[in-house]
């Protein structure tokens, strides 16, 4: 995202949570007074939203001395950002951008754990997000994911023609539904298909999907659908994702089977955030 979108929808936040001024610390703190301030880990993680955070302060005036970049390993006590200005400002800004950091990093560290569970294995299977993010967060949810070694999969509704269960509610048709998104989105465009079942999935290969979603299919059932594009010739044809009901405990159990994307909702919709703290001094008062 360019730096000037970036820094509008950062100030909005900022503005959502200041309201018309921080009323404790105008009260209680001398408007000249400095600060320096740390942010630190309390646990292990992936920390992701620097580069944001960074920019929440300097929205503010306050100077970032001292950071982590962004995919760095944090431990317990490590720094992650060390900063200097109006003790006023710092802590304004300070809840909106531990709650970007804390939520940022959650998704990259859950993602980074996945990856690193298919690598250790011996897969080459990506690890993808959905669009179960919450208004307003996408862009950041799906750059943390990218952080932690993961696809960011569709940002937005027309990245990609991805033909769902509704879609297909609606039609009745796979077929139709393919021959369709074809006939009306650009050459550039992939076209991916959301199926239920192993016919479904042989169905969407055969009208020249590029992607076969094997949507809530359990690790026998994807199997299966495999299995029949296999034998009808139709696996390499095609990219196969499979989607709903994947996390860390049976991940393994679908990259054996061969498929190439693994997207999992809950990266997005329920990582535990990141615990962390700022911790702050004066440094003179004036």
């Amino acid at each position: 995202m360019p730096r000037e979108q970036l820094a509008r929808r950062l100030e909005a936040f900022l503005e959502e949570d200041l309201g018309f001024g921080d009323l404790t610390s105008e009260v209680l703190l001398p408007s000249g007074l400095q600060a320096r301030a740390w942010i630190r880990a309390k646990e292990r993680a992936l920390i992701a939203g620097v580069e944001e955070a960074t920019l929440l302060f300097e929205l503010r005036g306050v100077k970032v001395t001292e950071w982590m970049p962004d995919g760095s390993e944090a431990k317990p006590g490590d720094t992650v950002m060390a900063l200097e200005g109006s003790a006023r400002m710092i802590l304004g800004v300070e809840r909106t951008a531990l709650n970007l950091l804390a939520r940022m990093s959650g998704v990259a560290t859950a993602t980074r754990r996945m990856v690193v569970k298919l690598k250790t294995a011996g897969f080459s299977t990506r690890v993808a997000a959905t669009r179960k993010t919450a208004p307003g967060l996408r862009y950041f949810d799906k750059r943390a994911t990218s952080i932690g070694g993961g696809d960011p999969h569709r940002l937005r509704l027309d990245d990609a023609a991805l033909i769902k269960d509704n879609h297909l509610a609606l039609l009745g048709s796979v077929t139709e539904a393919v021959s369709l998104a074809r006939e009306g989105v650009s050459f550039t465009k992939k076209v991916e298909v959301e199926v239920k079942t192993p016919a479904e999935a042989v169905e969407a290969a055969r009208a020249h999907a590029d992607i076969v979603m094997l949507d809530n299919m359990t690790p026998g059932q994807a199997a299966e659908a495999l299995q029949r594009l296999r034998e009808e010739g139709l696996r390499e044809a095609v990219m196969v994702e499979a989607s709903g009901g994947v996390n860390e405990e049976n991940l393994l159990d679908y990259a054996r089977l061969g498929v190439d994307v693994i997207s999992v909702g809950a990266l997005t919709y329920s990582s535990k955030a990141v615990d962390l703290s700022l911790d702050i001094e004066a440094i003179g008062r004036p």
